[in-house]
């Protein structure tokens, strides 16, 4: 009786949902897998691999068309470099490579481009050491470059001051980029340390050997990571222009006390504590999309969460803006206007009315698999039901790519099949990488604005019809997305299932 009056509470607040603007066609839908909660670590090869199979596919059931993985938490990797050692986080030893082989970056592209999403490497750019870990490999930068590094707090930090810092950091990633067919590069809010009281950053030194023309530290520590930011977006750029490259900036950027500008907040902010001057980069074009951490719950004292994501709407919309959203705290507190159910309600409706955030990113993955306050199957259910192109980039490009061709469904020992073949193309901005099928009845409007007739996203020129018996028309039609999601006229073909 009890289990059933639960699925009777569970249906009543499903129907009471408020109906939101019609579904988005494009939008951002991603999902942090980090490693630096240890959730792989010790697991082998193959556990680690069915684990995040598992992830990928209840991911993929929620929505969710993008994947942020952490490949590089300590100057590390999570896939094979000859400039950094193996992480610990894979296995439990930095610099020993795992056992049967694999590399962790290169399967999760594969797996994810499968289930049509696409894959963003996340790596941490100046933290060399994290406070867990006691044993270093001989590769280390740590053990390599001591000079180059300051201790703070348990951790190693790459002092931003150093030029040679910055050069090495952008090093791994053009490798990355060069090697791997990644989607995006994303970094996270890790810049000069969190600060820690009674604790200064030891750069004074540095400051006073070559303050760069300025008077205060803070305004020469920012400089450090401007002139970082701007050359990792450069670095990237030159070498594979489609790949986006992503901050995750911590969620306040100034308080109203410090800056007529700030937000109505009174928490650490990313300018005077982090120096990290979000704003100055999203304004000058140093990155492609910007992530906000807004972790906190509606009505935080210190830290609303509505007063946040109104302040990054109207500040942050020269570049797509996504919000990072922590699932165990939205399930965890209830909405102040019906403390009935939880803020998961509240907040999508903010995403809703809110026209300048174009997506969310989850934090972080394992919640939305292990369906954390219901919060997996509100998504497939509810707010992700049906799928989502990535936002347009036009500041990249906007080059749509040339239809689909030769349309036609083959019977093959898979089942009936449509194929379809690629467009022809002349670079990279109308090459086509993936392809969208919808599905409408036969005598149906057809309207590819309506994400409802999207039945795949696939990097595949073919798709599995659900044959029945021939009795039933149907019209599909296919179109070709470029790397950043143009997407091109569309084919269409009658097909009797």
């Amino acid at each position: 009786m009890r289990f059933i009056s639960l699925i009777i509470l569970f249906c009543f607040q499903f129907l009471m949902l408020p109906t939101l603007s019609a579904a988005p066609k494009r939008e951002f839908r991603g999902a942090w897998i980090q490693c630096v909660n240890g959730q792989f670590v010790g697991l082998g090869t193959a556990k680690m691999q069915q684990t995040l199979s598992y992830q990928l596919d209840e991911l993929q059931k929620d929505g969710v068309n993008a994947i942020i993985f952490q490949v590089r938490p300590e100057c590390d990797a999570l896939y094979e470099s000859k400039i950094e050692p193996w992480s610990r986080f894979l296995t439990s030893k930095q610099g020993v490579a795992p056992s049967p082989y694999w590399d962790p970056l290169q399967w999760m592209i594969t797996e994810c481009h499968k289930r049509g999403m696409e894959l963003h490497a996340w790596i941490n750019p100046f933290r060399a050491k994290t406070k867990v870990t006691n044993e270093l490999a001989s590769n280390n930068i740590v053990i390599k470059r001591p000079d180059l590094v300051f201790p703070y707090d348990g951790l190693y930090i790459l002092n931003p001051a150093k030029q040679e810092n910055r050069d090495y950091i952008c090093t791994v990633a053009a490798d990355i980029i060069r090697r791997y067919d990644v989607d995006g590069l994303h970094i996270d809010d890790y810049f000069y340390p969190y600060p820690v009281a009674g604790l200064p950053i030891p750069d004074q030194q540095d400051f006073a050997n070559d303050p760069k023309g300025f008077n205060n530290i803070g305004d020469w520590r920012r400089n450090n990571v401007n002139l970082f930011i701007e050359q990792l977006h450069d670095t990237i750029q030159s070498i594979k222009p489609w790949v986006k490259f992503g901050v995750s900036p911590f969620g306040i950027y100034r308080n109203k006390r410090n800056d007529p500008n700030g937000s109505n907040t009174n928490g650490l902010q990313n300018y005077d504590e982090l120096y990290a001057d979000v704003l100055l980069w999203e304004n000058n074009g140093w990155f492609d999309y910007c992530v906000p951490q807004l972790y906190w719950e509606i009505g935080h004292k210190a830290a609303d969460y509505e007063t946040l994501i109104h302040w990054w709407n109207e500040n942050a919309s020269a570049r797509p803006l996504f919000i990072g959203e922590d699932i165990e705290r939205t399930v965890k507190h209830a909405d102040p206007n019906n403390p009935q159910q939880n803020q998961m309600q509240a907040k999508y409706l903010l995403h809703d009315k809110l026209s300048n955030i174009q997506g969310t990113v989850l934090w972080y993955a394992k919640a939305a698999v292990d369906n954390v306050g219901n919060y997996g199957t509100m998504l497939r259910n509810h707010y992700w039901r049906y799928p989502a192109l990535q936002p347009l980039m036009p500041f990249i490009d906007d080059t749509r790519p040339g239809k689909p061709k030769k349309i036609k469904p083959v019977w093959t020992s898979d089942g009936y099949t449509l194929f379809w073949k690629a467009p022809k193309s002349k670079s990279w901005k109308d090459e086509p990488v993936k392809y969208v099928v919808y599905r409408f009845d036969n005598k149906e409007k057809i309207n590819i604005d309506d994400p409802s007739h999207i039945v795949a996203i696939t990097y595949n020129p073919w798709y599995n019809l659900p044959y029945v018996n021939g009795k039933q028309k149907y019209v599909y039609v296919v179109t070709a997305l470029t790397r950043l999601s143009n997407e091109s006229l569309p084919a269409k073909k009658k097909v009797k299932l």
